[in-house]
């Protein structure tokens, strides 16, 4: 069981949560391009080395719950039920992250990401660095019997059906589109001497996956 965080870790949190939201006020209010980060540290009233210490770039500073999302997939894996295929897992994750990033509150941000090439670049970047993490959460599952390429590809295609289904009238009607060309994917990917879909959803609630001697780790560990 993960220990509370302690007081330093609160205040850093507490720090680092007055300088995200600072930035958005003033990107909202006087325009992304025309906000310095002098201007974000003065508003949160921190120095800017204090707001380097919390976020590496300005862009940064907008998608400020780029590292929980990260997590967030990882443990989508990591932590589903031991009787739950990898698919279904992902997509509920997926559709728990669309519906926070479609919320009305949400719809300003988009635009100003929309309306910046340096957001739009930051944004694209940061998805190809989660389904490099998501990749890597999916090939340590022993008994998945996938390629890393085929890792490498469902990873893609989920973090896809998020940015697909951002853009959709019906998000999570989407995301279940997609994730259905995904699961067919996947049990395509299956290798013909591995573990199948039956075998693990067959696997009984509590044991370990084929290939695990010890229960699964927990990983470590929101954008407006």
């Amino acid at each position: 069981m993960t220990a509370p965080p302690g007081r330093r870790e609160r205040k850093k949190a507490a720090t680092r949560q007055k300088i995200a939201d600072a930035a958005l006020r003033l990107f909202l209010e006087r325009g992304y391009d025309a906000v310095g980060i002098r201007d974000v540290a003065a508003e949160a009233d921190v120095a800017v080395t204090t707001l380097f210490s919390h976020f590496a770039s300005k862009e940064a500073l907008v998608f400020e719950q780029d590292a929980d999302f990260e997590h967030r997939l990882a443990r989508a894996v990591a932590d589903r039920a031991p009787d739950e295929p990898l698919v279904p897992a992902l997509r509920r994750e997926i559709k728990a992250l669309v519906r926070h990033c479609t919320a009305d509150a949400a719809a300003p941000v988009w635009r100003m990401i929309d309306a910046s090439p340096a957001l739009r670049e930051y944004e694209e970047s940061m998805r190809l660095r989660h389904a490099e993490s998501l990749a890597a959460a999916i090939a340590a599952e022993p008994g998945l019997a996938r390629t890393p390429t085929a890792c490498r590809a469902v990873a893609r295609f989920a973090i896809d059906a998020y940015s697909l289904a951002r853009e959709a009238a019906d998000p999570e009607a989407a995301v279940d589109e997609v994730f259905t060309m995904i699961e067919a994917a996947w049990e395509a990917a299956r290798s013909p001497s591995g573990t199948d879909a039956g075998e693990e959803t067959a696997r009984p609630l509590g044991a370990p996956r084929a290939g695990e001697v010890a229960a699964r780790p927990l990983d470590a560990a929101h954008t407006r």
